[in-house]
This record gives C-alpha cells, sequence and structure tokens, in this order.
C-alpha cells in the first residue's frame, strides 16, 4: 500500500514518528472522491463514517433514559435530547477535522503528543470504556433475542460473541460493505420507530413544545436526573477516536483546498447521520410519552417492561415485535463499530497490531464474562443494573478524549490554518465543561443508585 510522504512541517508539529503507519493501513484513503464531480457525487462519496459514529448514540444504552424519560415527563425531555445532539456534531466535527487535517487519528495524536506513562493510562481508560460500551451492546442484543425467539438470557449473551464472523466478512469484502450494513441497519431502526409513531398517535404540536427547554427541567431534581442521564449518556469516547480514523478512508487531495473539501463534507456526513439519531432517539421518547405518559403509566423505563406493554396498551401486535426488532438492530450495529473502534485505539495508542478478529475476540471476550455472571445471579434486574453500570464507566472515561480533542484541534501550531476559531473554540470548551460537570453529578448519582442508602 502506498503511504503519503511526511511533510517537514508535519514533523515538526509532532504528529508524525518516522515510518508511522496510517490509522486503519488496510483501508487507508481505499474509497476514491471523484475530482470535478458534482456537489452530490462528491457528498455521495464522503458519505457513511458518519454513519458509522451515529450508531453509538442509538446504542441500547440511550434506550433506559429514552423510555424513562418519555413515559415519566411526556414531551418535555426532547429538549434535552436536541441539546445533546448538537453537542455531538459539534465534537465529532472537530474529531472528523482532526483526522483529515493531521492524517492521525485521536488515539495516535495522544501517542505522538503525550509522554509514554500518560499514552498508556488514556489508552486503558479507553480500553474500559469500550469494554463498557460492549457490556451495553451485549446486553441489548441478548434482550432482543431473549423478547422475540425467547431464548435465555445468558445464551443470548453468548450468542452475540459470534457476530465477529461477520466483522471478519465484512472487512474483507471492503470497508463500503461495513458502511452498506450500518446504514441498513440504521434504516430498519428509523422504519421500525416511524411505524412505532404511527401506531401511538402523538400529539405532533406536544411534540414540537418538547423541543423548547422548559426551567422546571433544572427545577425538578427527578426531571433534571433524567436530564443528565440523557446528556450524560450521548457522546461516546471511542466514538471521537473511531471517526478521526475512518475518515481517512477517503483518497482526497493532500493540500490545503482538498483538506478544505474534505471537511466540509465529512462534517455534512457526521451531521446528516446524527440528525438520523436524533430521529431515533427523540422517536424512542416520543413513544413513551404517547403510548405510556398519556395513559398514566409512568415508570416504565426498563427496556422488557416497554415490550410487554406495548402491543396491549396500544392493540397493534406487531408493534412489540418491531421494538425488539429494532433494539437487535442497535445492538448489533453497535458491536459493528467497537470492533473498529478497539482496533483503533489499540493501534493508535500502543502501535500493537493485531489481527481484527483477534482484536474482537479479546473485547468481546472481557464484556461477555461480566454479562453472563450477572445475568446468571440476577437475571432481568441484574442486566438492567449493569447496563446502568456501563454508562457510569463511560462517563468516567469521556473527559479524557474530549479535553485532547478540542486542545489538539484548537492549536494552530498544530492544526495551522484549519485550528478552531475563537468562537469555536469557546462553544467546544463550553460543551467540554457541560458534559464533564454532568457526567460528574450523573456519576455520583448512578453511584449513590447502585450502592443504596445507608442504613
Amino acid at each position: 500500500m502506498k503511504v503519503e510522504p511526511i511533510t517537514p512541517a508535519e514533523t515538526e508539529a509532532g504528529w508524525h514518528t518516522p515510518n508511522a503507519e496510517p490509522s486503519l493501513s488496510e483501508v487507508h484513503r481505499s474509497v476514491t472522491v471523484p475530482i470535478g464531480a458534482s456537489f452530490w457525487r462528491k457528498l455521495l462519496a464522503f458519505s457513511g463514517p458518519g454513519y458509522l459514529v451515529a450508531v453509538g448514540y442509538m446504542d441500547p444504552g440511550n434506550w433506559a433514559t429514552d423510555l424513562g424519560g418519555g413515559s415519566k415527563y411526556g414531551y418535555t425531555l426532547l429538549s434535552v435530547v436536541l441539546l445533546s445532539n448538537l453537542m455531538a456534531i459539534l465534537l465529532q466535527s472537530l474529531s472528523a477535522k482532526l483526522g483529515i487535517v493531521t492524517g492521525r487519528d485521536l488515539a495516535q495524536a495522544c501517542r505522538d503528543h503525550y509522554s509514554k506513562p500518560v499514552t498508556i493510562f488514556l489508552w486503558l481508560g479507553c480500553e474500559i470504556a469500550i469494554c463498557a460500551c460492549d457490556l451495553a451492546e451485549i446486553i441489548g442484543s441478548a434482550i432482543a433475542l431473549n423478547l422475540l425467539f425467547g431464548i435465555p438470557l445468558v445464551w443470548g449473551v453468548c450468542l452475540t460473541a459470534l457476530d465477529v464472523l461477520a466483522v471478519m466478512f465484512l472487512q474483507n469484502k471492503g470497508f463500503r460493505y461495513i458502511e452498506a450494513l450500518v446504514i441498513t441497519l440504521i434504516l430498519l431502526i428509523g422504519g421500525c420507530f416511524l411505524a412505532e409513531i404511527i401506531f401511538s398517535h402523538p400529539n405532533f404540536s406536544h411534540v414540537l413544545g418538547g423541543f423548547v427547554p422548559r426551567p422546571e427541567i433544572v427545577s425538578d431534581p427527578a426531571m433534571l436526573f433524567l436530564a443528565i442521564g440523557i446528556l450524560g449518556a450521548t457522546v461516546m469516547p471511542h466514538n471521537l477516536y473511531l471517526h478521526s480514523s475512518i475518515v481517512q478512508t477517503r483518497k482526497y487531495k493532500q493540500n490545503a483546498s482538498g483538506k478544505a473539501e474534505a471537511i466540509k463534507f465529512a462534517t455534512l456526513d457526521s451531521t446528516l447521520a446524527l440528525t438520523f439519531a436524533l430521529f431515533i432517539n427523540a422517536a424512542i421518547l416520543i413513544v413513551a410519552a404517547a403510548t405510556f405518559h398519556t395513559r398514566g403509566q409512568n415508570d416504565v423505563a426498563e427496556i422488557q417492561d416497554a415490550y410487554k406493554l406495548l402491543s396491549p396498551t396500544l392493540g397493534v401486535t406487531v408493534a412489540s415485535i418491531l421494538f425488539a426488532v429494532a433494539l437487535l438492530a442497535s445492538g448489533q450495529n453497535s458491536t459493528l463499530t467497537g470492533t473498529l473502534a478497539g482496533q483503533i485505539v489499540m493501534e493508535g495508542f500502543l502501535n500493537i497490531r493485531l489481527r481484527p478478529w483477534l482484536r474482537r475476540l479479546i473485547t468481546r471476550g472481557l464484556a461477555i464474562i461480566p454479562a453472563v455472571i450477572v445475568t446468571i445471579i440476577s437475571g432481568e434486574r441484574g442486566t438492567a443494573k449493569l447496563i446502568l453500570l456501563s454508562q457510569v464507566v463511560l462517563s468516567l472515561q469521556l473527559g479524557f478524549a474530549v479535553v485532547p480533542l478540542v486542545l489538539f484541534t484548537s492549536d494552530r501550531k498544530k492544526m495551522g490554518e484549519f485550528a478552531n476559531t475563537t468562537w469555536i473554540k469557546i462553544l467546544a470548551w463550553v460543551t467540554t465543561a457541560a458534559i464533564i460537570l454532568l457526567n460528574a453529578k450523573l456519576l455520583y448519582d448512578a453511584g449513590h443508585d447502585w450502592l443504596g442508602p445507608k442504613h
């Protein structure tokens, strides 16, 4: 494979080491962007990475907060879903810009910039976060298999390990095949929830009103807790590493104008994809509000409860089935992108290259072991708490990914003319501070809920 030459400016900036391998070298610059093509053809060529990132914003870990928010408070927390999505759009655009301008993903950039002990610390934290995220996806998929086919949760957890075969097959076929499968599953999830919205007959004037922030979100402690849960579980740390790498699968001109065009189209791609993720998360909350809240069922927060109540409440037999199909698609979609993220993080931080299937088996094994143990001991109630714990672990790691990202993309020495402008810096740091503070609050509240009050 041909590797682009390293410029003296890049070496001086500290982003490249001698003979540095590009991120995901097996697919680096493998998707050609047509020169002189129309706007729409170029957008199509750049489309794909944003959708791989977007699946992290609609994974099973987000479902419980959306269900709980909708059933308890109706449409009120839609404004929080919107705000969290805007935060995600900003951070993912910075991640894409870092990869395009420097030719390094976020993990590689950290390795180039920080000392070895700091790099290892960041790597360990990120690996734990990826395993925690994998845990939520495993449990979500296992619950879906149990609801659809009656497969016991323990066996469902074990069956999820087989998705490594799909990953191996797709990576051998080419990166566009992975993107195509992910987009197909996203469309399946979207189609299922569009049908759910039609079945539940929401009041659309109330839906639109829900996107307007209300003061009671802050003044009501219980509502604030759910709002923080929605915000805190939104931005996934591994998505920032993932996006900065997979944008490099596009073959664009390695000059200022080529990079500027790549940034524009990559940002459009991720913004459109995350808008679709906004629809999914909003749809979960809207369906919960229209189905449960309007009928006085205000305590539906667990996935299994929602499944059992959807069809009887709406009087539509297929409603619960579509809900479980969407859950299964969501879990499997997230595992595909988790594979890539795990590969990028290990190779980026440590410069150790493992075969993707081996990397996946290691990550899967670390996530399956606690899932099997808790499922055997506690059953459904234990899996719900395990999903909560996985979100807490993700919250702990998030600051260690967001802060370096904002620092790097704001550094003119490293980014040149593409460094963040003043207003982007302000927005990015405000977003970073909000995410860290809200996640700290979520961590405290969730830890209290997990351990229970002292007697």
